[in-house]
């Protein structure tokens, strides 16, 4: 396995510098976001290391070359809207620019893509079943004649007032991959798993691992502190904002020996990239960055 970290956190770079910084400190792999270019809908969106409209050959090699001088790898393309947002214009723009970025893993040479199936935030899961099939069919079919895998990270995305009450991804827990593995029965669909959502959701982050042990395609590391004081006052009915903190991974809930543990113990020895959404580092560049070295620190012996 190869430990690395989502570019997201580092906006202000380019995709030589995430590299250069990767190869710095010890890092081997970089998940490499690929927003299209405009106003960001929310805070660690709108990132853009690999911009999938200006993949020219030469930028191509220019991309892969970088990669090759710095000794780092991209373990995907990372891109996470909302595909099923009920607004057809949104929805729409999401779907044509997420296959911009399956045409522009091909291009690279990469094998996996990140991102969320997306929801219709107001509905149930059975309401948004036939859309869901609608949209991600030809979506995962596209992926298929592209030799591209699908990653789909497990996070609720139902955090804020604007994302209440069903959230904006569908992709949540086992009862739901078990029905979109079997009504869309391709190996080219599967999970960018994120245990820490898990942990959100008081469930055992390590439960699923043998089970979909061949549908985890990518790894998210990030952790969750469960603030007990504040949940004993609103309850986990309340916003998860309110009652939790995003952490670094070895300053939350997780056991990160255990769960690394039984992950060696499953067939997946793909990548386990660092997110960084934990504000008590600052949010300022120095921050973040001290963030990542702090969280590469604290995982990197289970990687030698």
């Amino acid at each position: 396995m190869k430990l690395g970290f989502v570019s997201a956190i580092l906006p202000e770079f380019t995709l030589d510098e995430v590299l250069a910084f990767a190869r710095l400190h010890g890092f081997s792999t970089v998940e490499a976001m690929c927003w299209p270019h405009g106003r960001a809908e929310r805070r660690f969106a709108g990132v853009t290391h690999v911009d999938v409209d200006d993949l020219s050959p030469a930028r191509v090699d220019e991309i892969l070359g970088r990669c090759a001088s710095h000794g780092v790898t991209l373990s995907a393309l990372g891109y996470y809207p909302n595909p099923l947002d009920p607004d057809p214009e949104v929805s729409g723009h999401a779907v044509g620019h997420l296959r911009k970025v399956i045409a522009g893993a091909r291009l690279l040479g990469l094998d996996t893509v990140n991102t969320f199936v997306g929801r219709d935030w107001r509905l149930g899961v059975d309401e948004n079943w036939p859309r869901f099939l609608e949209v991600w069919r030809p979506l995962v079919a596209f992926a298929e004649d592209h030799g591209v895998r699908i990653g789909i990270e497990n996070c609720p995305m139902s955090f804020t007032r604007d994302e209440w009450p069903g959230g904006k991804n569908l992709f949540t827990t086992p009862v739901i991959w078990r029905r979109a593995f079997g009504d869309i029965p391709s190996k080219n669909l599967g999970l960018n798993y994120d245990p820490s959502h898990f942990v959100l959701q008081h469930m055992d982050p390590s439960s699923p691992l043998k089970e979909f042990q061949d549908r985890i395609f990518h790894l998210h590391a990030k952790d969750v502190r469960i603030l007990r004081e504040r949940l004993d006052e609103v309850g986990v009915f309340a916003h998860p904002l309110e009652w939790h903190q995003p952490r670094i991974p070895g300053f939350g809930e997780m056991d990160w020996g255990r769960f690394l543990g039984d992950l060696m113990a499953t067939r997946y020895r793909g990548p386990v990239c660092i997110e960084v959404e934990d504000d008590t580092f600052g949010r300022d560049l120095e921050g973040r960055q001290r963030a990542l070295k702090v969280a590469g620190s604290i995982l990197r012996p289970y990687f030698a």
